[in-house]
């Protein structure tokens, strides 16, 4: 089902966690040689914060289930790609660091909330179930030794971190939530 809506514009997450990559991956071994991911692009902030820290681009892969950020990015010279999480992905490809910004809010109980705002900030009914199919599905593609970066907030319930090891690397308090980034090992 192609999806054709707004791109998710930065945000407050998007800085956090930009302002987060730029720390942990300057202390990853050999960084600038790795494979990087990121699922769910947007308009491609995390990829270039990635080339800023001086990653070839050729090093640098990403997806977004909208066409229009797809674009977006590859205008900006970025290797992208539409997919549905991995959908799309070619399963013998294998990456060292994979990066995702879901969508991680809770439904809206009233209902107020946009359609097309809706679809790039909606987790599901409580707001883990995208996760959760990002995390039953990514093993396929992180190498040993693979580092995953993923934002959450403690508005989202229900998250299966179950294989994981998990690390808290960084909390931001907003007016009505928590942010999360969390170091993912397996």
């Amino acid at each position: 089902m192609r999806r054709n809506y707004e791109i998710y514009h930065p945000s407050e997450d998007s800085y956090f966690l930009s302002d987060i990559l730029k720390k942990e991956i300057k202390i990853i071994e050999n960084y600038k040689d790795k494979c990087y991911f990121e699922v769910g692009c947007g308009g491609g902030i995390q990829l270039e914060t990635l080339e800023r820290l001086g990653i070839n681009k050729n090093n640098i892969y990403s997806c977004d289930i909208n066409p229009k950020a797809v674009e977006k990015c590859r205008k900006k010279g970025f290797n992208s790609i539409e997919s549905d999480i991995f959908s799309n992905i070619n399963k013998k490809k294998k990456f060292d660091i994979i990066i995702f910004n879901p969508p991680y809010l809770p439904e809206d109980k009233n209902k107020k909330e946009p359609e097309d705002s809706k679809k790039i900030t909606t987790g599901g009914k409580k707001g883990g179930e995208i996760i959760n199919s990002f995390l039953e599905q990514v093993k396929g593609y992180l190498n040993k030794k693979g580092i995953i970066f993923i934002l959450t907030s403690s508005l989202t319930k229900n998250i299966n971190w179950s294989g994981f090891k998990k690390t808290k690397i960084a909390e931001k308090n907003l007016f009505f939530e928590k942010l999360y980034v969390w170091k993912l090992i397996m």
